[in-house]
């Protein structure tokens, strides 16, 4: 267990929401680090909820430094990967705590990626109607935005993230070593959600990106410090604005209403979420293209960054009968669609984002080219 007392004070980011207000911890060092735990509720038992690929790495670790704060520490280990962020897992989460009596007052802890801390979110905000809960992501898509700002989720065989609640965390722990760990599949997913900062909200952090890509790829701590914190930074101040999606923090799904249908259509886990929005930023870069919004030297230079990151931009045929038709049923089924019409999110002017419609015919077209299929 990490127990130096000279430990450098971790950078922090603060989501502002009144009595649900909490902090992002980032830092090297911090998932056994003791003040990491301070000022988290009490109470007699924690659950710590893991997956199989996290549990060798870290649970241990964890595990320690939370029997030094709660008298009893249960484990639930759920299979790995988009597959699994279904009703079934999360049943045996609930099955944990009701095997353990655990109470109102036991505290949930989600160690691993974005399937986990959604799901533990989810459960946490379901049993006995809410227990606290800590998000201590280990992938760095996790930690740049799905650990932050609240939205808890499974998915639907029809859908993505269709299921769930709002529910915020206690604290967010980012431990930049975790991602040392990472495979390098997983680095490039997170990089996709790293990436959708800049040309939503901040084309400074876009062009440091450009400059530091070589270095992200590399893993170099102080470089991803950096872009976890800007990250975490951007999303918090949307958060803040609108903590439940009803009109600004859409913008954050740059990319995801393409990206949610290539995951859904291709089946949940053959695309990593962070493949799928790479490629769905592409996408929709070319449909603000195609609505006079952008110029195509924004496009190529959007394209090419995701290219570098080793991401995807050609996107997958969904059905080689109805392609166009079926990226279009699945985006009906996007939560931002209203009454059956698709919501984008598209860049209006580099630095801009607009969440907007399209017409048909226009969407159809950009499927097509990205697809290289008629």
């Amino acid at each position: 267990m990490n127990k130096q007392t000279t430990h450098a004070p971790p950078e922090q980011v603060d989501i502002a929401l009144g009595d649900r207000s909490y902090a992002i911890s980032i830092g090297p060092g911090l998932l056994d680090w003791v003040p990491s735990y301070e000022g988290l509720p009490s109470g007699a038992s924690a659950l710590i909820v893991t997956n199989e690929t996290v549990e060798p790495l870290y649970l241990v670790r964890l595990a320690d430094v939370l029997r030094l704060r709660y008298a009893t520490v249960h484990t639930v280990v759920l299979p790995d990967g988009e597959v699994y962020k279904t009703w079934e897992s999360l049943n045996l989460i609930f099955d944990a705590l009701l095997a353990h009596a655990c109470d109102r007052k036991t505290v949930m802890f989600a160690l691993g990626g974005g399937v986990v801390g959604d799901m533990t979110g989810f459960a946490a905000a379901s049993y006995m109607r809410g227990v606290p809960f800590v998000q201590v992501p280990t992938t760095l898509l996790a930690q740049v935005d799905s650990s932050v700002g609240g939205k808890t989720a499974i998915n639907h065989p029809m859908g993505k993230n269709m299921i769930g609640a709002f529910y915020q965390p206690q604290r967010v722990i980012c431990d930049l070593d975790t991602l040392q760990t990472l495979p390098a599949r997983e680095l490039s997913a997170g990089l996709a959600e790293v990436i959708k900062y800049g040309p939503i909200a901040d084309m400074a952090f876009l062009e440091w990106i450009e400059a530091n890509i070589g270095a992200l790829m590399a893993r170099d701590t102080a470089v991803l410090a950096h872009a976890v914190r800007r990250s975490c930074e951007i999303k918090a101040w949307v958060v803040s604005q609108d903590e439940r999606e009803a009109g600004l923090r859409a913008v954050l799904n740059f990319g995801h209403t393409f990206g949610h249908a290539i995951e859904a259509g291709m089946g949940y886990g053959q695309w990593l979420h962070g493949e799928a929005v790479g490629c769905g930023m592409v996408m929709a870069a070319r449909l603000s293209e195609a609505l006079g919004l952008v110029d195509q030297a924004f496009v190529k230079r959007l394209t090419t960054l995701i290219e570098r990151a080793g991401l995807p931009t050609v996107a997958p045929v969904l059905d080689a009968k109805d392609n166009v038709g079926r990226y279009l049923a699945l985006m009906r089924v996007d939560k931002k669609a209203e009454a059956g019409a698709i919501k984008f999110v598209l860049i209006d002017g580099p630095g801009r984002a607009t969440v907007r419609s399209a017409p048909d015919a226009l969407v159809a077209e950009v499927i097509r080219s990205s697809c290289g299929a008629a």
